[in-house]
């Protein structure tokens, strides 16, 4: 809003000196703020164009901008940058401008209604969800959220790799867990199977529904039974995880399905009619070295079965034929090497590979106690979703995995999740909502009441700190924006606790309810109904609560 009026005026500027000039030029915040409230580099960006040097364009612009009462000083600093001061009462129109859009507020159409497809978790259905499952849904369903609040057509896609090798030691593993409860010995349990408490629980689920019944089925009519039984109740039980994080799937797809409907064939006719294919030890290969990666790839093995890369191009193929104009996939920190692979499929396949953005996660570690808890989801140690969320809640959880870069390691604290002080982030954040949540209470029950909120009573708001606030809050649309062309929601994180940091100092610094002064009680107390809201749309794109008392 503010940066926008000061850009309209610079152009005026510009267009009134006439030359041809470049409008490409920024406008910022200063690092010190002793230089103002914004800062350009219109001048330096122009100087060759006006024939000037930029000290020198600064100061016949800077005679220019003056003059308009939008600003209160202009200044030239260093080589050219010029610096502005604004006028308080632009700030407050600023701020009531905030407050007209209300819960809409930071909502633009930036995306122009572009359909985007966000893969993300796609975890094997061996298991359940685990911590870094978690890390990918918090970032991918938040990721979904403000493009969706930027203008975006966004849908949330998980692909079920139900058709590989793991599908079948999973269903070897749980006979063999179903012969124990029936009380056979099954002597040591393989090291290449899965060992997690959960097959136990599936075992007893399949006994108590069909008893010993399956033990006199056919081999493969029983391992088929079991894998069945397995897939259908690990997708219910990661489906329900997904529902206490937060994160609701648009779309499942099935390589299982995608298998069933020719889509290996399909992609193996493609890539030999494409002449990107060769034989090599009774191997077909795809000549992908050629397409960029750094060497070429094996589609089908000596023995006849194709590898899970096949597959895997076949459903990319299915998402552009599915008319996505953007592919983003979230995938973890040990498929780096896949990205040159995939695009060059792309490419082989006649597909704009500039349309496929792959963001890899990287790894997540869990500490207690100053220690890193190890774990292995072969072996069955591992802390699900379920146990995270129970251990330290939904929110926390959340917060902590936005707010560390995708290409971050991260370090998850599980004391400090679980601290219900200032030293938790997400606790700081919604106590700051809470808080205002309460001075709102108080000044009610003393019978100051603001009402509709007028451009009049926010006039009261002259001091820097409100000013300080009020430009962090004018921040958000730009910065969502922003988030959905870099795909790093870390930065809302960021933003949402530096905004509940601001509103803290000011409480502790001013009265906001003031009985000697009923007007400007007025004006703080609609200011901070502001805060509140613009924290709780922050918080609501992440699927963070916000608790009216802690």
């Amino acid at each position: 809003m503010v940066k926008l009026k000061i850009y309209k005026k610079i152009i005026s500027v510009l267009d009134d000196l006439g030359f041809e000039y470049n409008d490409s030029f920024s406008i910022e915040l200063p690092n010190n703020k002793k230089f103002g409230d914004y800062s350009s580099n219109v001048a330096m960006v122009n100087s060759k164009n006006s024939k000037m040097n930029p000290r020198k364009l600064a100061e016949t612009m800077k005679k220019r901008l003056e003059k308009n009462d939008i600003f209160s000083e202009v200044t030239i600093a260093g080589p050219g940058f010029l610096n502005f001061k604004i006028s308080h009462r632009l700030f407050q129109k600023a701020l009531y401008d905030i407050e007209k859009q209300k819960e809409h507020y930071g909502r633009t159409d930036y995306g122009k209604g572009k359909k985007i497809l966000i893969e993300f978790i796609s975890a094997n259905p061996t298991g359940p969800l685990n911590i870094v499952s978690a890390r990918a849904a918090s970032y991918g369903d938040t990721l979904y959220r403000i493009m969706k609040y930027t203008g975006y057509q966004p849908m949330r896609e998980f692909y079920i790799n139900d058709a590989g090798n793991q599908v079948d030691i999973l269903a070897e593993s749980l006979e063999l867990r179903y012969r124990e409860k029936l009380g056979e010995s099954i002597g040591e349990f393989p090291l290449d199977a899965y060992h997690g408490d959960y097959l136990k629980d599936l075992a007893q689920e399949l006994v108590d529904a069909e008893g010993s019944k399956l033990i006199h089925f056919s081999e493969k009519g029983r391992l088929s039974k079991l894998k069945n039984f397995a897939l259908t109740r690990m997708h219910e039980i990661q489906t329900n995880s997904l529902d206490k994080f937060g994160v609701k799937i648009d779309s499942w797809i099935s390589e299982k399905t995608l298998r069933k409907q020719g889509i290996v064939e399909e992609v193996m006719s493609y890539l030999t009619e494409a002449n990107v294919t060769y034989e090599k030890d009774e191997a077909i290969w795809f000549e992908s070295s050629k397409i960029g990666d750094e060497k070429d790839r094996v589609l089908m093995k000596a023995d006849g079965t194709f590898t899970y890369f096949v597959p895997d191009i076949g459903y990319h193929i299915t998402k552009f034929q599915r008319g996505f104009e953007k592919l983003i996939d979230v995938l973890g920190p040990d498929h780096h090497g896949y990205i040159a692979r995939l695009k060059a499929s792309i490419e082989a396949l006649k597909y704009d590979s500039s349309k496929l953005d792959i963001v890899i996660l990287q790894q997540v570690n869990l500490f207690e106690n100053g220690e890193q808890v190890k774990m292995s989801k072969r072996s069955g140690k591992f802390i699900t979703m379920d146990e995270l969320i129970a251990d330290v809640g939904k929110d926390a959880a959340r917060y902590f995995f936005i707010s560390r870069k995708s290409s971050s390691h991260l370090n998850f604290d599980l004391e400090l999740a679980r601290k219900k002080s200032a030293e938790n982030p997400v606790y700081y954040i919604q106590y700051a909502y809470a808080r205002i949540s309460s001075i709102l209470k108080k000044a009610k029950k003393e019978k100051i009441k603001i009402g509709k909120i007028s451009l009049s009573v926010l006039e009261g708001l002259n001091n820097d700190d409100e000013i300080e606030i009020i430009k962090k809050m004018l921040e958000l649309p730009n910065l969502l924006n922003s988030i959905s062309e870099s795909l790093e929601p870390s930065r809302l994180a960021t933003y949402v606790y530096e905004l509940a940091a601001e509103f803290h100092k000011y409480y502790q610094k001013y009265s906001i309810i003031d009985s000697e002064n009923i007007e400007l009680s007025k004006s703080r107390l609609a200011f901070i109904t502001i805060i509140q809201r613009v924290i709780k749309i922050c918080l609501n794109l992440m699927a963070i609560s916000t608790p009216e008392k802690m």
